[in-house]
């Protein structure tokens, strides 16, 4: 089963907050949909800046611990070796769901005639 380390923050980039998930996008949903459980309203985490994902369990849990006790500077290195505008990647991640989610018609509606 894939598991996920990711880094969020919030639109000012005032904090970094690393996790671990199974399920990367029911994670971000839970934090968009969820904003000031954990946080005030101005650390609000909405942007995914950076992800790595894993096989095994426990080479994700090593890494998560790792990036855990990394420094903000060490933090803020990790995501610029990556995204250095820090961009939001959930845009990417999501979408493949997207696509699969829109009925594509590629076909014109025929009008049908009485003859």
């Amino acid at each position: 089963m894939k598991k996920f380390v990711y880094i969020l923050t919030d639109r000012n980039r005032t904090s970094l907050h690393v996790g671990m998930s199974a399920d990367l996008m029911k994670t971000l949903d839970f934090y968009k949909q969820m904003p000031s459980l954990f946080f005030d309203m101005g650390q609000q985490l909405s942007r995914l800046v950076y992800f790595e994902e894993f096989k095994a369990e426990s080479q994700a849990l090593h890494r998560f611990k790792m990036v855990s006790r990394f420094t903000r500077m060490q933090k803020e290195r990790l995501v610029r070796s990556c995204n250095p505008d820090w961009v939001d990647l959930t845009i990417g991640l999501d979408f493949e769901h997207i696509v699969r989610s829109k009925v594509i018609s590629t076909q014109a509606a025929m009008p049908l005639s009485r003859a």
